[in-house]
């Protein structure tokens, strides 16, 4: 197998953190994950692989990087999970910073690859180990494990405390009322029908957004509520950390926040990592078959109001439209046929991609790797080369991306291909697009688009 050169970046949480590593404690943790967590299922895997390469053509990265062999999905586990069991983990230092590159930075974990394989192999779940090996040993990017951090401490992402996250749902609150009049924005209702659990960005930079959801869910007339207490936040970048336990105290706590306020349905943000975590990874990690409360990801509740005619749609979008289907959401849970049908309910002219649905390029920016910070941002741009050609071939000027990874990634690789066209979430097409009840209606606002 050839094997490209790899720019160097410089990244304290590879470079410094292997200086504390030694031969013992890395066979010794690599020997633990592969032998006492891993086990059976990974043997079937490892031993059923034939190396046939039919998923090459589907991992993004190989198709962005000129269908460089070592960005295969089978090189990657060879280079990673293979070199360990062959070498019953006696590797140096630098060895595990390789593995840490190649599980964190060369894999979005989208899972693509295992619906090509002959054998229906879970390559992701492989690359997900060597996330776990390597987060044991501390040796990941360096802004990943501050979230982690974060989530140990605070119980959410952007280390927001809980005074700070209340002070900003009373501002955004009084700002909604410019345009709805009434708007609420309940905090610790009990009973509620849903509690929605917004991203942590939601309340630290992008508080437009739970303006928007706030928004959205005033007029649907929707009995709902959020936590002022801990809990109240979706994310678990301590799930791409490969961190079991912070990741399951994570979710235990965020659906804690649930049961105290006898909530029927939880509500995510537009992200589809917060999604999976709750839905599978967390869940399962408590030993949950399936969330303890209804989990809706708001593709699924926004489809519901469109449909049921709790939203109406006042103007249509006239640009060309076109989306990206999560692979969290789409790939993983089929929600692709209901973010198409609200799309097409507010657009004139939807442009499908191709290839579409559950075979959809991931956009590069999945599982943690959009939080690697400055460093690794030409990783995204570059390894995103086959998600962004397959926009711009649909001729659409807007990207509507339910998730906060997608819609960020697919922004700056707009700006970095220079291509003609702008992102948004679903929650901003429909602001611009639904009716304003009369009854809602204020001085300022004028029905829609406010």
């Amino acid at each position: 197998m050839a094997r490209m050169q790899r720019r160097t970046v410089a990244d304290l949480g590879f470079d410094e953190t292997i200086k504390n590593l030694s031969p013992d404690k890395i066979a010794r943790t690599i020997r633990y994950v592969l032998e006492k967590e891993a086990a059976a299922r990974l043997k079937a895997y490892v031993d059923t692989c034939i190396h046939c390469g039919l998923c090459n053509e589907a991992c993004h990265f190989y198709v962005s990087y000129d269908r460089d062999p070592s960005y295969a999905p089978v090189a990657k586990v060879r280079q990673t999970i293979w070199d360990m069991i062959e070498k019953k983990g006696k590797v140096d230092p630098e060895t595990v910073k390789t593995y840490a590159r190649i599980g964190f930075t060369e894999c979005n974990i989208c899972r693509r690859c295992s619906m090509y394989c002959p054998f229906g192999i879970d390559i992701g779940y492989m690359m997900i180990l060597v996330r776990r090996i390597c987060g044991l040993l501390k040796v990941a990017p360096s802004y990943l494990q501050d979230q982690g951090y974060s989530h140990m401490y605070t119980y959410s992402q952007s280390w927001v405390a809980q005074d700070d996250w209340v002070d900003t749902v009373q501002f955004v609150e009084e700002e909604l009322r410019m345009n709805i009049k009434n708007a609420r924005i309940p905090l610790d209702k009990e009973g509620a029908e849903i509690m929605y659990s917004p991203h942590s960005l939601e309340a630290k930079f992008k508080t437009n957004l739970l303006a928007n959801i706030a928004k959205i869910m005033n007029v649907a007339r929707v009995d709902w509520t959020m936590p002022s207490f801990d809990g109240w936040d979706s994310t678990n970048q301590s799930m791409h950390l490969g961190d079991h336990e912070t990741m399951g105290m994570v979710e235990r706590m965020h659906f804690s926040a649930g049961f105290r306020l006898k909530v029927k349905k939880i509500v995510t943000s537009e992200c589809g990592h917060s999604f999976r975590a709750a839905v599978y990874d967390g869940s399962r990690s408590l030993g949950w078959k399936e969330p303890p409360i209804t989990y809706l990801q708001p593709t699924q509740l926004f489809f519901e109001f469109v449909r049921d005619g709790r939203i109406r749609i006042a103007r249509k979008i006239e640009e060309p439209v076109t989306v990206q289907d999560p692979c969290s959401i789409v790939r993983n849970r089929g929600l692709g046929g209901m973010l198409r049908s609200v799309v097409k309910a507010a657009c004139e002219d939807f442009r499908e991609v191709d290839p579409c649905l559950e075979h959809n390029y991931c956009c590069a920016a999945g599982s943690g790797v959009i939080n690697y910070g400055p460093p690794w941002k030409f990783l995204r741009m570059e390894g995103g080369r086959a998600k962004i050609r397959q926009l711009q071939a649909t001729g659409a000027k807007i990207v509507i991306a339910p998730c906060h990874s997608c819609h960020k990634t697919i922004e700056e690789m707009i700006d970095y291909y220079k291509a003609d066209m702008h992102v948004m979430f679903i929650s901003e097409l429909l602001v611009k697009t639904m009716e304003i009840p009369e009854d809602m209606r204020t001085p300022e606002g004028k029905g829609s688009d406010q």
